[in-house]
């Protein structure tokens, strides 16, 4: 498999640029950590950070983006693991035990930040589609699968994968639902095995 870049690292930025942008997302962890995140807006976050709110827009363009500004260090986190840690989540194992491995994996990681995640969706309908992590978990799964099934519709199977962690679906089934995260991994193992048991053979 190609080896994936990690996305959502920050640009190289001046010095003040670097230091107002980490000032906005302090301010907007520390506002979601005591308020949740429901609270936070463009307008406050600005003033606890000590810049104009302009500066916010300019920066982040929205309230989807700056959340999902704040959730970085646990994606980039998330992101390496897949791409440069250990078997069987990282390379070195068989493709469709990497498969299952990465669907536990952002389960869990869904999980932790499940209502951050929801108002970074909450925005355009193109929300989720517009962050690159999307695009990098979208990739990953398709080369995934193009080695388990070379003849199959990877793209469009990859968003198929993907379409469980949707975070208004995932909070419905946690918290309406009461379906506890064992269970979601079991479901996610079924479509995974739906998959690689009918790979065809080579």
């Amino acid at each position: 498999m190609r080896e994936l870049p990690v996305v959502g690292s920050p640009p190289v930025e001046r010095a003040d640029a670097a230091l107002n942008r980490r000032r906005i997302i302090r301010a907007a962890a520390e506002m979601i950590a005591t308020r949740g995140p429901e609270a936070v807006s463009m307008d406050e976050v600005a003033r606890a950070a000590g810049v104009g709110v302009g500066t916010v827009y300019r920066r982040f363009g929205d309230r989807a983006r700056l959340v999902y500004a704040v959730i970085d260090e646990r994606e980039r986190d998330f992101q390496a693991a897949f791409i440069q840690g250990p078997p069987p989540l990282g390379p070195g194992a068989d493709p469709s035990d990497r498969l299952r491995a990465f669907l536990h994996a952002l389960a869990d990681r869904t999980e932790a930040q499940a209502d951050l995640l929801l108002m970074a969706e909450s925005g355009p309908s193109d929300a989720r589609f517009r962050d690159g992590s999307y695009g990098l978990y979208h990739r990953h799964l398709a080369l995934l699968l193009s080695e388990i099934r070379p003849a199959a519709d990877t793209a469009y199977l990859a968003d198929a994968l993907l379409a469980p962690f949707a975070a208004n679906l995932f909070l419905y089934q946690r918290r309406t639902r009461g379906m506890p995260l064992a269970r979601i991994k079991t479901g996610l193992d079924a479509l995974a095995d739906s998959l690689i048991t009918n790979r065809p053979r080579a």
